[in-house]
């Protein structure tokens, strides 16, 4: 019986390979998670008796950390910090992250995906996190507004190009 590695040789094929390769690009969401939650909830319960509306503080952050060869953590990382004239009513601050699978995809398609497209599927469930949290903290849910990740990845992109930077690996 001839060596299975000659054959696929003579037949021009490499014997990794084999009939169901698996060679085309590929991305993927493979799970989704609460990384870190933090509620802070400092003057109450004086702070549920307080008239004046708070002013609200949304910091936001998007960071890709690759796991290996194939498979990056996006995280999306939010502060809320509502403060009023009395001092702060609470500090929310949540990391959610997601596993994105990705094969055979050029740099520049990965990155846009890791800093756009990964961020538009992961924010719903950030901005349920964070209402619930808000909530559970005793006041009315906080819903954050929809962000454009493509437009800011887009923008972001433009004002590097313009300044002639590269985006720093794992930002945006």
């Amino acid at each position: 019986m001839a060596d299975e590695g000659n054959i696929l040789t003579d037949l021009g094929m490499n014997a990794n390979e084999g009939n169901g390769a698996d060679n085309q690009p590929a991305i993927g969401l493979i799970s989704q998670y609460v990384k870190d939650l933090s509620v802070e909830n400092p003057n109450a319960p004086k702070s549920y008796q307080w008239s004046d509306a708070p002013q609200l503080d949304v910091q936001f952050n998007i960071q890709s950390d690759r796991i290996d060869d194939e498979v990056h953590e996006v995280a999306l990382k939010v502060t809320c910090t509502a403060r009023a004239q009395q001092g702060t009513a609470y500090i929310v601050e949540a990391t959610y992250c997601g596993l994105i699978g990705i094969r055979h995809v050029p740099e520049a398609q990965s990155h846009a995906f890791l800093f756009a497209e990964a961020p538009r599927i992961l924010f719903p469930f950030l901005r349920r996190v964070v209402a619930d949290a808000v909530r559970d903290a005793g006041y009315a849910p906080l819903l954050l507004d929809p962000i454009d990740f493509a437009g800011l990845y887009q923008q972001q992109m433009e004002q590097r190009r313009r300044e002639g930077t590269q985006p720093p690996a794992g930002e945006a």
